[in-house]
């Protein structure tokens, strides 16, 4: 067997990502490279987290519990950090302020060196990851050994984690047992996880009888107890803070919180939001220095536990007063956001990561610990699909601060570039196409027209552009009313307006005008707002500024719409998500888009909401004879399904008698301007893999399979993959009304 100091970790294997060749290269390189594995066990773990929060009584009051903690804890940081000083000290423990990873390393290397360490056993800590204090022990000439099972596989293997909660998600089974054999003399089969769990454990367990120094992280710290929490699933932190006469953790400061007793909300929610456990199999809540007898297993002759925190700043006092980042600190380590990030799922931390933090998140917490904008583009992955949002424990909008990162990255460059500018002022190329579409869109396809938008736009030739209608929605509407198709009034309902969007307007026109047609028919009183652009394209390049200024125009507008008594129907799903959730971090007036949230909606939900309601009768106006039509594959729009409307569509379409199946991707990949951009267009493809392979088993199942979607760049996405044409549900609906 090797000596496993000869596998230590050595300088980051990882692509150094702090500039856009080196980001796209990782990725390439990813998608090259990352197995199923990374996209089974992520998947696993959300599938997991869904059915684990489902048991949680009063989840959504948890999370709010869970959130006003934090942000009470961070509020009051500096007096909490006296606190827990004050606290350890006066039982005898050591408290260090470190405020840069040299002060943490240099005190850490100081103190086990004052302790003649030769051997430290060290458990999971992402804290330590950022500090690289592998490497500074290492050179002092003390061994470490990783504890965790997938830290101890990745120190094997000279990798950097790739994931918060599970270091080597990205690792099959296989893979281990191929590295094991490589770097260690055995005879063992080493085929399953039993045997390979073995083995490591045999390894781990002399030297945890060996070591000097234990060395954890916390996942929480409590000020007026000074109590410790520590999760775990497989016991390696008990043999580390118990076995070795000193412990030593490692900590930022924005794990600090104010009462143990507060420890419970968390607990509840880690495990659950993490890997979809009721509860991690370990739970330790300790009160250091611990009082238990000094074992001495290693032949030493220490007389008493010794017990040093080390708190870290590094950056995060900077965070809390900087107003778009200090939401970032409400962060527990769950890893949901990786878990629900399709784009993760696809690529993993390796890619969509920092030299330390990973996925939607780490974008803030690089650029909070490193202070480089550079090291933090890979926030440019994250395409805004929101569904991190709800997953997320302590509520974070993840999203807002990626396109906060986008839009300073921008500022950093003098500007935005011309894809930003393309993809931000979709209105304006509109405007101009619309004046014959149909050279606009013989231009569009010309491979001259192609490279030339390749080359200075970054849209990638392979993707095929949506052509403009010939006639606009608002043109359509105008003939529609001018040949006698007038609304039927009912005075028992509000006013309807279908807002007119830009994609809907230039592209989509048949969605807006089969939208008028069934409330027509149901006899709902519809009319068209006028053309407005929203904001979302501004706001998806991270140019916020100009989507604020879009965002106050149409809230105006909105709001007094609503103020005559109208609810507003949104056919496009994007646009419905900035009305009820961008909104309101893009208006100063609170009142203004709590309105327009609560009286936006799309239309199948609207109608679904009348039903059920008993006031608007559905089945005598179906045709007969759905048999015929009685399978329906759908697919809800991301951020659909995160202002909670995802469901709706089915719910309806049931209530027909129709059989609906409904997709479990987080995201079809396309996201909107992400899936036509060159630096991105094969990690969508990627992504998109998982529900052209769901269709295209329920064609196998039933050829008659009808396939709907609500997002227009979901219906791109699929269309481009299948033959069967794709519907968005209000145009299968007037399918089926008499």
């Amino acid at each position: 067997m090797g000596n496993i100091n000869d596998y230590k970790i050595s300088p980051r294997q990882v692509a150094d990502k702090s500039s856009e060749g080196s980001l796209y290269d990782a990725i390439r390189l990813a998608l090259d490279v990352e197995t199923d594995a990374l996209r089974l066990n992520t998947q696993t773990f959300n599938r997991n987290r869904y059915k684990a929060v489902q048991k949680i009584d009063d989840y959504d009051a948890l999370k709010q519990r869970a959130r006003e903690i934090k942000e009470e804890s961070i509020e009051n940081l500096p007096e909490l950090v006296g606190r827990i000083t004050r606290t350890i000290e006066s039982r005898g423990g050591h408290v260090f302020l470190a405020n840069s990873k040299a002060e943490a390393t240099d005190y850490i290397t100081k103190v086990c060196s004052s302790h003649r360490a030769k051997l430290v056993v060290k458990a999971k800590s992402i804290t330590s990851e950022e500090i690289e204090l592998n490497h500074a022990l290492i050179n002092t000439g003390i061994e470490v050994a990783e504890t965790d099972l997938a830290e101890f596989i990745l120190q094997v293997s000279k990798e950097q984690p790739s994931h918060i909660v599970a270091p080597a998600i990205h690792r099959s089974r296989e893979s281990i047992s191929e590295l094991f054999k490589r770097n260690f003399e055995t005879d063992l089969p080493l085929d399953t996880g039993e045997e390979l769990t073995r083995f490591a454990r045999d390894i781990l367990r002399k030297k945890f009888l060996s070591a000097d120094v234990g060395i954890t992280g916390a996942n929480l710290i409590a000020a007026e107890e000074g109590a410790i929490l520590l999760v775990e699933s497989e016991g390696n932190i008990r043999f580390t803070t118990q076995l070795p006469a000193v412990h030593i953790a490692i900590a930022g400061i924005e794990k600090i919180i104010q009462r143990k007793k507060d420890f419970g909300t968390f607990i509840e929610l880690l495990a659950a939001s993490g890997t979809g456990q009721s509860l991690t199999s370990y739970t330790n809540i300790l009160e250091p220095p611990i009082e238990l007898p000094v074992l001495n297993l290693n032949g030493r002759s220490d007389e008493k536990r010794e017990f040093y925190l080390v708190l870290l700043d590094n950056g995060r006092m900077r965070m809390r007063q900087d107003e778009d980042l200090k939401e970032a600190l409400y962060c527990i380590r769950c890893s949901a956001c990786m878990n629900s990030c399709a784009n993760f799922q696809a690529v993993g931390g390796h890619a969509f990561g920092g030299e330390c933090y990973t996925g939607g998140i780490g974008g803030a917490w690089t650029l909070g610990t490193s202070g480089s904008l550079e090291k933090a583009r890979f926030a440019e992955l994250c395409t805004g699909c929101s569904r991190c949002v709800p997953n997320c424990p302590v509520k974070i909008d993840i999203p807002g601060l990626n396109t906060v990162i986008k839009n300073r990255l921008t500022k950093a460059a003098g500007g935005p570039s011309m894809q930003q500018r393309f993809f931000g002022h979709f209105a304006e190329l509109a405007r101009l196409a619309e004046a014959a579409p149909g050279i606009s869109n013989r231009i569009n396809n010309l491979s001259v027209s192609r490279a030339l938008m390749e080359n200075f736009a970054g849209i990638d030739r392979r993707r095929a552009i949506p052509p403009f209608a010939e006639k606009t929605l608002v043109e359509e509407y105008r003939k529609y009313r001018r040949n006698g198709n007038l609304m039927n009034k009912n005075g028992s309902l509000r006013g309807i307006i279908l807002f007119a969007d830009l994609f809907t307007n230039y592209n989509n026109p048949e969605v807006g005008m089969a939208t008028v047609r069934v409330f027509d028919k149901l006899g709902l009183p519809i009319t068209l707002s006028k053309l407005f652009d929203d904001g979302r394209g501004l706001l998806s390049q991270g140019l916020i500024v100009k989507a604020e200024e879009k965002a106050r125009k149409v809230a105006a507008y909105l709001g007094k719409l609503i103020d005559e008594g109208n609810d507003i129907i949104v056919a496009e799903p994007s646009v419905l998500s900035m009305f009820r959730r961008d909104y309101g971090r893009l208006l100063t007036d609170e009142g203004l888009s709590k309105k327009i949230a609560e009286h936006s909606f799309d239309p199948i939900e609207y109608l679904n909401g009348l039903v059920i309601n008993g006031r608007l009768e559905l089945m005598s106006q179906l045709k007969k004879g759905l048999s015929s039509r009685d399978h329906v594959f759908y697919h809800a729009h991301c951020q659909l399904k995160t202002i909670g409307g995802g469901n709706v569509a089915p719910e309806f379409f049931r209530r027909t008698g129709l059989t609906v199946e409904v997709s479990n991707v987080e995201c079809c990949g396309m996201a909107g301007s992400f899936g036509y951009k060159k630096q991105y267009f094969d990690i969508s493809k990627r992504v998109g893999d998982d529900l052209i392979s769901q269709i295209n088993a329920a064609f196998s199942a039933d050829e008659n399979t009808v396939v709907l979607a609500n997002g227009i760049s979901c219906r791109e996405q699929i269309g481009s993959e299948i033959s069967a044409a794709v519907y968005h549900p209000i145009q299968f609906l007037e399918t089926l009304l008499v």
